[in-house]
């Protein structure tokens, strides 16, 4: 899926620590990304706790930029356009506090990820701000899409636990 980008920032180690950069204009407009990003969300999680799999309807769909900044997450997009050859195809990553990475989801894409360790930090940034009309979501466990995600019975909140197979979501 060519839409989705993951990136590898340069990393600078030293005693002190670590330093990259986690989000320049220019170098994103380079690679495609050319969205604003008006609007930011940050969660932390415990271990196994899996949020997803969401999205937002049109007009108000969302892309995200995502960043593991805390222990390591499972991420998964899902595309959901009707009309794409990848239609219900997944692709995952791992995202983590030491390998930097960020990862592009562009609208069109559900989203969710999976805690892997304790204490886990994600942020990242949308293309459009939360509409909650808008907001829609996909069983994580749909047998049609058949993730294989890295967990058999994770927590999951009450909304994700509810929340409908891809044949029927409104997309």
């Amino acid at each position: 899926m060519p839409e989705i980008i993951l990136l590898q920032p340069a990393v600078f180690r030293d005693e002190r620590g670590v330093f990259f950069e986690c989000f320049k204009e220019s170098d994103f407009a380079r690679l495609g990304i050319r969205e604003k990003f008006p609007q930011d969300n940050c969660s932390r999680s415990a271990k196994n706790v899996l949020r997803g799999l969401h999205y937002q309807r049109s007009p108000k769909s969302q892309g995200k930029l995502i960043r593991c900044s805390r222990g390591s997450i499972f991420d998964v997009c899902v595309d959901i356009r009707k009309d794409s050859p990848t239609f219900a195809k997944w692709i995952s990553a791992e995202l983590t506090e030491e390998n930097c990475r960020l990862l592009y989801v562009p609208p069109g894409f559900a989203h969710g990820f999976v805690a892997l360790t304790d204490g886990v930090e994600v942020s990242y940034k949308c293309t459009a701000e939360y509409s909650k009309e808008h907001d829609r979501g996909i069983l994580w466990n749909d047998p049609a899409v058949a993730i294989s995600w890295p967990v058999q019975d994770p927590l999951l909140s009450e909304k994700d636990r509810r929340n409908p197979l891809l044949r029927d979501a409104q997309l």
